[in-house]
């Protein structure tokens, strides 16, 4: 492995981390931002009408989105479904291009 392949490596590993902390960030933003809700909803009227819930299930839409995209599980396709795609249409290309 040279130092190229090794420096890119480095920097695409640093990126996920860096993703992994935002990520991380947001969800304690988002505790932070349901909490507040949910002491105002309290405070305005005691539980009756518990209107925060729909924060609370649209951060957790939110937040579930955005963890599949970074952890990478894609329901559809399954993981590295692009990379296999690419390799098995470069050996098709090379089983053609021996028989002609």
């Amino acid at each position: 492995m040279n130092n190229s392949e090794t420096d890119t490596k480095y920097f695409r590993a640093k990126e996920r981390v860096e993703a992994i902390k935002a990520f991380y960030n947001k969800v304690f933003k988002y505790i932070v931002a349901i909490v507040i809700t949910g002491s105002i909803n309290y405070y305005l009227n005691e539980w009756r009408n518990p209107w925060f819930l729909w924060v609370v299930l649209g951060v957790s839409i939110a937040t579930a989105v955005k963890a599949i995209k970074l952890f990478g599980y894609d329901v559809l396709m399954g993981r590295n479904w692009e990379q296999r795609k690419i390799d098995e249409f470069m050996k098709e290309e090379e089983t053609k291009k021996k028989w002609e």
